[in-house]
Order: C-alpha cells, then sequence, then structure tokens
C-alpha cells in the first residue's frame, strides 16, 4: 500500500484516525499504531512481516544487552551481534543473489543462490534499528523498556518502508509523552496534503511524460529529447521522493511524533557537497554519523573515508553496479570539490556553479535510472551528441510545447519560491496583528478557513487524478 493510493485516504487512513483518537489511554494507542503498521506492511507482501517483528526482536535485546552491561565486554559484543545479524539479514536479502552472480563471474564457478523477493523498506528499518543499538551503547539514549514501544517505533507506518530514517532519539520522549494538538494536527494534515500533491500532480505527471523519451530505442533519441527525459526524471524523483517524506512528516505530526526533514531544496546547490546536504538529509547524516565519523572522518585517511561511505551509499540504494557508479560518482566529485576549494581555492561565479550542479546531477541520474551499464553509457554518449544522433525532432516540439506550463511549475516549486511566499504572507499577519487587534479575525479566517479550503482543492484534485490512473509508482520503494 502506498500513501498515494485512494485505498489508503478513504480507508485505512481515516480507520486508524477514528480508532487512534478513539482511545484515551497511550497504551492503548501504542497498540492500534502497531496494529495498524503491521497491517499497512502486510498490504502487500505479509510473508515480510515475520522479518520485521524478528529484526525488532533482535535488536530490543540486544538494546537491553548492551545498557545492562555497559562499559564491559558484554556490551561491545552485544554492539557487534546485532550490527552483524542486521547486515547479515540485509545482506541475505537484498545482496546475496548480487554477490553470488558476481563471484560466479568472475571465477568461473557455479555457487548456488536464491532470489528473494526483496522485502519493501528493509533498508531504512535495519538502519534504524542499527543506530539505536549504536545510540545506548555510547550512552546518547537509554534503551527501551517495553518490547511493544520499540516494535511501534520500528514498525510506524508513517516511515516504514521509505523513511526518512528516524532514529530512536529523536522521537523517544514522544514515544512516552506525546500529546495531542489541535495545531499539530492542522499541520500534519497541510504537510500531507502538500506531501500528496508532490507525488500525484507533479512526480507521476513528469515520469509519464520522461518515460516517453527514456525508453525510446537508442536509434531514435534526439540530444535534446535526451536531456527533456532525464530532466523530467530529475524531477519525477525529487517530487516523489520529497513528496513521500512530506506525506510520512504530516502523519507523524497528526499522531504526535516529530520527524526530521528529509529535503531542503536540493536542486538549488552550487555543488555536489552541497547537493547532499539537501538530498536524503536523514540518509547523509547516518552514514556521516556511523560510518564516516568512527573510520577517522577528515582527521586521517578522509579521501579513503569518503570512497567508503559513497562506495556503501551507491550500495545501499541497489545489488547492481550500477548504483555503486553512481555513488562513486559523488564520492569522486566531492573529493574534487574538497581538494579545489582547500587548495586551489578556485572561486567561480554562482550561476556558473548552479549550472554544473544541474548537468553533473542529470548525469549521476543517469547511471540512476538505467540499471544497465552499457545502456547509461550509451545514453551519455547521446546526451552530449557522441552517437549521431539528431539534435531534435517533432515529437520533443509537440511535447514541450504542450506541457511548457507544467514544466514551469515545476522547475518553480523545485526552489523556495512558494514557501517564501508563504513566509511572507504569515508575517504580515502577525506584524497586523501586533499593530491592529481586530486583524486577529482575518487570521483566523487565514488559517481555520482559508488553508483548510486549499488543503481540500489539492486534495480533490489529487483524488481525480488518481481515479482509474495507471502510472503511480513509487520510485523508492525497490530500496
Amino acid at each position: 500500500m502506498v500513501f498515494s493510493s485512494l485505498t489508503f485516504l478513504y480507508l485505512f487512513l481515516p480507520i486508524n484516525l477514528f480508532l487512534y483518537f478513539l482511545v484515551k489511554n497511550r497504551t492503548y494507542k501504542n497498540f492500534v499504531l502497531i496494529i495498524s503498521s503491521l497491517l499497512f506492511y502486510a498490504w502487500g507482501e505479509p510473508v515480510w512481516v515475520s522479518l520485521l517483528i524478528f529484526s525488532s526482536v533482535i535488536d530490543y535485546i540486544h538494546g537491553r544487552i548492551v545498557e545492562a552491561y555497559r562499559g564491559r565486554w558484554q556490551s561491545k559484543a552485544a554492539l557487534a551481534s546485532s550490527i552483524v545479524v542486521n547486515l547479515l539479514l540485509l545482506g541475505t536479502f537484498k545482496y546475496s543473489a548480487f554477490f553470488a552472480q558476481n563471484i560466479n563471474s568472475l571465477f568461473s564457478i557455479k555457487i548456488p543462490y536464491s532470489e528473494f523477493s526483496l522485502p519493501i523498506g528493509i533498508s531504512f528499518y535495519t538502519f534504524q534499528t542499527i543506530s539505536y543499538v549504536v545510540d545506548v551503547y555510547r550512552g546518547e539514549v537509554s534503551a527501551q523498556k517495553s518490547f511493544w514501544k520499540f516494535l511501534m517505533f520500528v514498525s510506524l507506518f508513517h516511515q516504514l518502508v521509505a523513511g526518512p530514517i528516524v532514529r530512536y532519539k529523536d522521537i523517544a520522549y514522544e514515544i512516552e509523552n506525546r500529546e495531542f494538538n489541535l495545531g499539530r494536527f492542522s499541520e500534519g494534515i497541510s504537510r500531507f496534503v502538500v506531501g500528496l500533491g508532490k507525488k500525484v500532480i507533479i512526480a507521476n505527471i513528469a515520469g509519464e511524460i520522461a518515460t516517453i523519451f527514456l525508453s525510446e530505442k537508442a536509434s531514435e533519441m534526439t540530444v535534446l529529447g535526451s536531456w527533456y527525459g532525464m530532466i523530467l526524471f530529475s524531477i519525477q524523483i525529487y517530487f516523489d521522493f520529497s513528496g513521500y517524506s512530506d506525506m510520512a512528516i504530516g502523519l507523524g505530526r497528526m499522531f504526535g511524533f516529530t520527524y526530521k526533514e528529509n529535503f531542503n531544496y536540493p536542486y538549488i546547490s552550487k555543488s555536489a557537497t552541497e547537493f547532499w546536504r539537501r538530498w536524503h538529509i536523514s540518509l547523509g547524516s547516518f552514514f556521516r554519523d556511523y560510518i564516516y565519523i568512527p573510520l577517522g572522518g577528515n582527521r586521517k585517511r578522509h579521501i579513503l573515508n569518503l570512497l567508503i561511505v559513497w562506495f556503501l551509499t551507491g550500495l545501499w540504494h541497489g545489488a547492481s553496479w550500477n548504483f555503486v557508479v553512481w555513488g562513486m560518482f559523488y564520492g569522486f566529485l566531492i573529493i574534487v570539490e574538497k581538494i579545489l576549494m582547500s587548495k586551489v581555492k578556485i572561486k567561480v561565479p554562482a550561476i556558473i556553479s548552479h549550472c554544473y550542479l544541474l548537468v553533473i546531477t542529470i548525469i549521476g541520474w543517469t547511471f540512476f535510472y538505467f540499471e544497465d551499464l552499457k545502456q547509461a553509457t550509451n545514453f551519455l554518449g547521446t546526451l552530449f551528441g557522441f552517437n549521431n544522433r539528431p539534435l531534435v525532432n517533432l515529437n520533443l516540439s509537440i511535447y514541450f510545447m504542450n506541457n511548457i506550463i507544467f514544466f514551469i511549475i515545476a522547475i518553480i516549486a523545485c526552489t523556495p519560491l512558494i514557501k517564501w511566499v508563504k513566509n511572507r504572507i504569515d508575517e504580515r499577519f502577525i506584524i497586523y496583528n501586533q499593530r491592529h487587534i481586530h486583524v486577529y479575525k482575518a487570521i483566523n479566517i487565514y488559517k481555520y478557513i482559508v488553508v483548510p479550503i486549499l488543503n481540500f482543492v489539492l486534495l480533490i484534485i489529487c483524488t481525480v487524478l488518481l481515479v482509474g490512473e495507471t502510472y503511480n509508482p513509487f520510485l523508492y520503494f525497490r530500496f
């Protein structure tokens, strides 16, 4: 089940909210969340619920042992055991076939292997449980005494299958003490609806058009058509994933949880380094805090540390060499940028830096879109005019002109312009309220009437688009 489905919007979520707020006792509320989260997860693949529960049991026990024997060898052993078990589970279900195939190919042998259907969200919840045990070991958080509360943390359907990666220490207080707040609930609805709009109105449409140009035979592609298709894919993947993160954050607020931001307008960046401070923030911070810094960070072997992190970042996204190439591509760029900034100290105009970032991002997404490396390199050849393909054809002109308004809206939505306008409006209301008491009614109209109406209209638009919709993928489900 995905958030951008009619089943979730008009069946699962309303029933879940009704039951959650029907019961007053927090313990019962927790069980409502646990049961609904497990049902949500089982909707697509019931068999993998057992793996999720098993992983939760393992890390709950390890967390208790780590805390009980803090400072002793048993604590270190429990930490190591937790990491090994989690990585073995992830490796078995996500990477075993990949490794076996490559070993067989390299050494001309025949190691038997099974290709599992990837358990949805395993990469996300594995990182969450690893970070929990590590944080308990570091003394940054106390081990959760209740298994049911820990299971709720791991299985929360808001962020279970596609993040953001929520660390236990960030919501530990709310697990024990969250209270209903009408203002936060209203903010959650708004955030959810905006995320739904990103996914349904922008990502889905961009994806449909991108597929037309990116699925063409190599002999039929044009140079500008290839750029147009990859730009649209760049738009699709951003609004697809950031929209899902917005919906997850909004759902969290409705139920009393605060999840950290996962995107911060990455396409306005001026370097690969800045881009990865703004894109999938929860993943980047995980690799920084639990791999890069423990390896030595900037203090020693920082280039090797960066290469390790980016190799793992690519591999985390998928058991395929195209993702490894994609990760190493960014690792190489970030290393070059660090050298240029620290030693050469080259100053480049902002507009050139921004254009550089956009071009390398599109190149990077090529390895993300095409899982076959040969197909990806051939496509790059077309992008840069090396395959004797024509510059443009009539098909591109028609599609571009027919979708020019959508294209402009999508580009604007990639920037903070809409947020800036909203913030200016909010500031004006606050200033006027301070000067004129009677404007308080205007603020109430804006907050309690205008905003809900806008949310309702956006929801209706999304619903209309989803009715009969056959193209409604979610790209990050495969990770």
